[in-house]
């Protein structure tokens, strides 16, 4: 974010006065408090400016980049999870691949007769299928799916930049969002509730940067 020059004498004012109200610092730039008030969201959105009612403005003490960054970080997935595409695991191959091609997708989440997430199949997996000439209108999608344990999950209250991380980490192209199940067994369950994707993280990103301009 690069500040403009008016911002940047009103980020000076407030760190050799604060705290000062809207209107002192209107008055000390010979500008009316409506004029000012756009910069004044935009420093205090950006995390550059503090405000408290009845006290006024102060300087946080971050930097531009250090305010940036604490936004991003401060973006949850459950702000930003789309509607998961899910098909059963006693579906076939041939249908997964159907409803892959219908609903304009990479991943597909795989859920058992309960509705619990037990897999994950991927655009790779379903073209690694139809390659081997086997017999897809008969194949279950469970051969092909990666199985829990071994999925990348993420939860609702973590945060978009931690969620961006995994995809990076495992380069995958999208995560189910999961609320852990109370279960009597050893293994875990889950219910997806979500799916974060790489265009999740770029309409993040784009609104970010929308905030600042």
């Amino acid at each position: 974010m690069e500040l403009t020059s008016r911002q940047q004498k009103i980020v000076e004012i407030v760190k050799d006065e604060g705290p000062i109200t809207g209107e002192s610092i209107a008055e000390k730039l010979n500008l009316t408090r409506a004029t000012l008030r756009p910069d004044l969201a935009i420093l205090t959105m950006s995390g550059i400016l503090d405000a408290r009612p009845r006290v006024g403005y102060f300087f946080s003490g971050k930097t531009t980049m250090q305010a940036i960054g604490e936004s991003i970080k401060n973006k949850l997935v459950n702000d930003y999870k789309s509607v998961p595409i899910l098909v059963k695991e006693s579906s076939t191959v041939y249908e997964a691949i159907c409803t892959m091609f219908l609903e304009d997708v990479g991943t597909l989440f795989v859920v058992n007769d309960h509705s619990h997430l037990v897999g994950v199949v991927s655009r790779k997996d379903l073209l690694r299928s139809a390659i081997g000439r086997q017999e897809l209108e008969v194949i279950p999608v469970s051969v092909i799916m990666t199985r829990m344990p071994n999925l990348i999950l993420t939860f609702p209250d973590e945060s978009l930049h931690a969620a961006a991380t995994k995809l990076i980490q495992f380069q995958i192209d999208a995560l189910p969002v999961v609320k852990p199940l109370a279960s009597d067994s050893a293994a875990q369950k889950y219910e997806i509730v979500g799916r974060i994707t790489k265009t999740s993280i770029t309409k993040a990103y784009v609104e970010l940067g929308s905030e600042e301009l």
